[in-house]
């Protein structure tokens, strides 16, 4: 994870940040739901899995991107482009693999950081400190066959307001995790391993978080629990097959409050439960490898509008004690099911991949058979089977050299997403995404072609990719947005683009290392996303908040023995962003915006103090975002527009920190 250390990623999503062909985006100042965006396509377009297991559910996806702190992660990976056969739908834009610390030797590292968000920045409330502290631990026996592996993650993040107005951009936030990885080999041929974690987060966007979330002119605050775990058993067969049987499942349960003007009608309590059972088996050949399974994944979400006591309508009762000689009354509390709705698939997948000299073929199809019921929105119990198949052929034209084509098809089930568990609040209006009754299942078609080239030339290691894309999406999701009704709530109806849409570009990623001491690292992405037929509010094609050129780089120099200069940039173009704020007419249907370009530059310096007994102290200080490229246009005030946010999502700061440990 040596990229989140150096980029100084405290949690997931910043460190994807600097990974070729995706983007961490901000969508709202009152709560910070962030997303990624995957060539050129949205969050729930891209399948995040915790050790290969779709158990990352729809509402973990709101504010998971910064659930995940980057300690509890062994490494990263991300597979851009479709081709779901092994993992499950909703991979059309690719995956993103989350591998949880696994103990391998007997370690421990531990550290304490701060950073001073806004620091410089004028008309802001900053600095706000971001406090971060964070163990690891694990532990081996001596013969290798039973193992442990513990961290814990604690940050504190203090509200940062941009522009002085009293709301935040950067809303308050504190999370707690606490986790574990325990394995056992009864034989060398086997391996039983057991995962646990717990997060806690809450955070409270809005302003006057001094009074009850009833008593403010915007409050967004959420508080969640999240429970975690995961059985695997593996066993080898023959020479070197592969037996795996596996069950996971995540539990979360989150109390809310998105409101304004001192509603007392805007509780909520949302409880989601994920499970993933199965068994994969790889078969292996001299030249090529099987792998084929089946897979049972379920979620079940139940979304409460919490009641409050009416005492206009109260009920008379017995005291607490149960006697009649004294009585009481007993307010009406109505609870109002939002969403009852669950989630079946069930799956069987098979993939065949065989090398013939200078070609690599794979091929694979997976089968799934899905069921969603609502029992709270008409029309919504919806059943389908889908043929998921992938293929791809890969040459090597030198020893150093090759190219890939590739070809994939993937399904998106029309069923709650993350951004319908968020709702954008303001004095004026309030934004609530709901499914057409009809909405149908949304289909892709996806083709990559890429040449990778990898040599040293002299003393000099280089690497290039440059891999071009295309999906094309079938009857693709997109929003009709309503009127406002008497309360100002505005419903975000999805529905399926009759007439399609396609995304396409390419992805370049060059990696240079000159010398042992200094390594480059970097990516752009030029792209273009387009429905066929205009938005019907704006009677625009293009998709929303993704900007056609976006990129980075990494630089790291180690300039002095135990010394280390990091140089880091992020790139953002122009994009179109919806506004629907105070500067426009109240009876306006909002208009489109054209973005500036930014670039996020950064730098980090650490130096390694080595102490006795293998153990060394990293120092370590740097600054984000060098140049403050930061927007400049945040709405202000209680009828502001919170989801007009775009650009880097926070603006220049300083942090310092250290690490101790034995394997630094």
């Amino acid at each position: 994870m040596r990229l989140l250390q150096s980029t100084q990623s405290t949690v997931l999503g910043e460190g994807l940040n600097f990974c070729t062909g995706l983007r961490y985006e901000n969508d709202c100042q009152n709560c910070g739901f962030s997303q990624i965006r995957m060539n050129g396509l949205e969050g729930p377009y891209s399948q995040i899995l915790i050790n290969s297991r779709p158990i990352f559910s729809g509402l973990a996806g709101v504010y998971g991107l910064e659930f995940i702190p980057a300690n509890m992660l062994e490494r990263i990976e991300v597979v851009r482009g479709g081709g779901s056969v092994l993992y499950g739908s909703n991979a059309i834009a690719g995956t993103v693999n989350l591998i949880l610390k696994e103990p391998r030797s007997n370690s421990f590292e531990a550290g304490i950081s701060n950073s001073l968000v806004g620091t410089g920045v004028s008309n802001s409330n900053g600095p706000a400190n971001d406090y971060t502290a964070s163990f690891n631990a694990s532990l081996v026996s001596d013969d290798y066959n039973t193992g442990i592996a513990v961290y814990g993650n604690l940050r504190e993040r203090q509200l940062f307001d941009a522009n002085g107005d009293g709301f935040s951009e950067i809303a308050p936030m504190k999370n707690t995790v606490i986790g574990t990885r325990i394995f056992h080999r009864p034989s060398y041929r086997n391996k039983i391993a057991l995962d646990f974690f717990n997060i806690r987060e809450q955070r409270d966007g809005g302003n006057m978080q001094d009074y009850p979330l009833h008593e403010r002119d915007v409050a967004e605050a959420v508080k969640h629990d999240m429970k975690a775990g995961a059985l695997t058993f593996e066993q080898y067969l023959r020479k070197s097959d592969l037996l795996s049987v596996f069950a996971s499942g995540q539990y979360l349960n989150r109390d809310s409050y998105y409101g304004a003007n001192k509603s007392l009608s805007d509780y909520g309590n949302t409880k989601d439960k994920t499970y993933n059972i199965g068994a994969q088996y790889k078969l292996v050949f001299e030249r090529s490898f099987l792998v084929g399974g089946v897979e049972h994944t379920g979620s079940y979400l139940k979304d409460l509008k919490l009641g409050y006591p009416d005492y206009e309508h109260a009920e008379i009762g017995p005291n607490y004690n149960g006697s009649q000689d004294s009585i009481y009354s007993v307010p009406h509390i109505d609870n109002t099911i939002v969403s009852d709705q669950s989630l079946l698939t069930t799956g069987a997948f098979a993939q065949y991949e065989i090398r013939l000299g200078k070609i690599k073929l794979l091929a694979g199809a997976r089968m799934e058979h899905y069921s969603i019921k609502d029992k709270q929105t008409e029309g919504s119990n919806k059943s389908g089977n889908v043929f998921v198949p992938r293929a791809s052929f890969m040459y090597d034209i030198t020893p150093w050299a090759q190219t890939r084509l590739g070809f994939s098809r993937s399904y998106r089930a029309p069923q709650i997403f993350d951004e319908d568990l968020h709702i954008e609040t303001s004095g004026s209006r309030q934004v609530i995404h709901k499914n057409a009754p009809d909405l149908k299942q949304e289909n892709s078609s996806s083709f990559t072609l890429s040449f990778d080239i990898n040599r040293n030339i002299g003393n000099v290691l280089a690497g290039l990719l440059v891999e071009g894309f295309y999906t094309k999406l079938h009857n693709p999701f997109r929003n009709e947005i309503g009127e406002p009704d008497e309360n100002g709530t505005v419903i975000y109806t999805r529905v399926n683009a009759e007439e399609g849409a396609s995304v396409q570009g390419v992805n370049i990623e060059l990696k240079v290392m000159p010398l042992p001491t200094l390594a480059f690292n970097g990516g752009l992405t030029i792209q273009s996303s387009r429905y066929k037929q205009g938005d019907e509010n704006f009677d625009e094609k293009k998709f929303f908040r993704t900007p056609n050129t976006y990129g980075f780089f990494t630089l790291d120099w180690d300039f002095l023995p135990d010394f280390c200069l990091t140089a880091t940039g992020n790139y953002t173009g122009r994009m179109l962003v919806p506004y629907f704020g105070t500067e426009l007419a109240p009876d306006s249907d909002g208009e489109l915006r054209r973005s500036d370009t930014f670039f996020d530059a950064g730098a980090r310096i650490h130096y390694n103090m080595k102490l006795s007994g293998g153990v060394t102290v990293q120092w370590f200080t740097g600054i984000k975002n060098i140049f403050n490229s930061y927007q400049k246009d945040f709405d202000k005030g209680i009828d502001r527009d919170p989801s007009y946010i775009y650009g880097p999502s926070s603006p220049r700061t300083v942090f310092f920190g250290f690490k101790i440990g034995n394997l630094l």
